[in-house]
């Protein structure tokens, strides 16, 4: 058995976790872009975020791992045999994690239909993508500067809309494609277009830890998971499982959380004020604030759920010049969140105080 290094076992990069937990709470989040330099534990969180989330039913022969209980997101074919009235085949399963080469042809991301079966015989034979194998599951693409173009967004557009259509020569084939989609970059290696970096929910910025202590205890860590996987593993399954339940709970609650007016107006006028490009940032500053709320166990969203969720929203959204870097002007932004209502810049200190 292969184990996997537990998510709340990683030192720091509280933004990324922050991220990625969001998103598996709320994958209409349309995924996280995790920016950063080599070996900063990104390609170790989205695996362990994976074996963290709570098993899946799935229909066991189904290729896109459906949802035996919900009709409305299944595939065509699990539908007909629903109507027929055949009993579908359970499996439980952990959630997948499906790698995307940047060698990616979009082909081999959205599945081929076979046109001369089509034409011959009448009938759909689709040979089913990564796309397919990413339902239900986590899409990691790993340098996704480096991806063609075109391909992402296709990937984009299924992570927005939930599924995947191929056409050919007038012949259509769509099937369920919800995935939490992470992309990964290393900022030296060149940017991702700016239109492509605003399809991206969120996006995190992460860099090397520089606390002395806190590096050491990565490196013990790192050392203990190698040396006894197994006993490092059983010794975090406590902090794992309250996790686990807390995601859960956040999941149910989700649909509850109100946001007062009073937040919306706040949320548009970071946006305003930091400068941002289009409506985007303010729909998913909005969605992550209630995200948060959710995780916290709340139901309205307070002014700590929006300052949480402003670098995530608005890093990469910010206009900026070329050549300068991607950055969150700090003192501007707690001018905005104190100069709202001046009675609330006690909770804004508080809530900063303990991050």
């Amino acid at each position: 058995m292969k184990y996997i290094y537990p998510f709340s076992a990683i030192v720091g990069q509280e933004e990324m976790k922050k991220g990625l937990l969001l998103n598996a709470v709320n994958p209409k989040l349309s995924g996280i872009l995790i920016r950063g330099e080599k070996g900063t534990a990104k390609s170790t969180a989205v695996r362990a975020l994976a074996a963290l989330l709570p098993e899946i039913d799935v229909v066991a022969d189904c290729p896109f791992s459906c949802d035996p209980d919900d009709i409305t997101t299944m595939c065509m074919d699990c539908r007909q045999r629903l109507a027929a009235g055949e009993e579908l085949p359970r499996a439980k399963r952990k959630m997948r994690v499906v790698d995307l080469p940047v060698s990616a042809t979009e082909d081999r991301v959205v599945g081929t239909l076979d046109i001369e079966q089509a034409i011959k015989k009448g009938e759909k034979h689709f040979e089913p993508g990564v796309l397919a194998q990413a339902n239900r599951g986590i899409l990691y693409v790993d340098e996704v500067n480096l991806l063609d173009d075109h391909v992402v967004d296709v990937l984009l557009d299924s992570a927005a809309m939930g599924v995947n259509t191929v056409e050919r020569e007038g012949v259509s084939f769509t099937h369920p494609a919800q995935f939490i989609l992470v992309g990964t970059m290393n900022p030296e290696e060149g940017e991702l277009r700016p239109q492509l970096l605003d399809r991206f929910g969120l996006c995190v910025h992460i860099t090397g830890i520089m606390d002395p202590e806190l590096r050491v205890e990565v490196i013990r860590r790192r050392a203990a998971f190698e040396e006894d996987p197994e006993g490092f593993t059983r010794q975090w399954e406590g902090e794992e499982e309250k996790l686990r339940r807390q995601i859960v709970a956040a999941k149910k609650l989700l649909p509850e959380v109100e946001i007062p007016e009073e937040m919306l107006y706040l949320i548009a006028k970071i946006a305003i004020e930091m400068g941002v490009d289009g409506h985007r940032a303010d729909l998913v500053m909005m969605k992550a604030a209630k995200t948060m709320a959710a995780l916290a166990g709340r139901t309205e969203v307070t002014r700590d759920d929006v300052h949480s969720s402003v670098n995530l929203a608005l890093l990469h959204r910010m206009r900026r010049k070329p050549f300068q870097e991607m950055d969150i002007d700090r003192e501007k932004l707690q001018v905005i969140m104190g100069g709202q209502k001046a009675r609330h810049a006690h909770d804004y200190h508080h809530g900063h105080s303990h991050r």
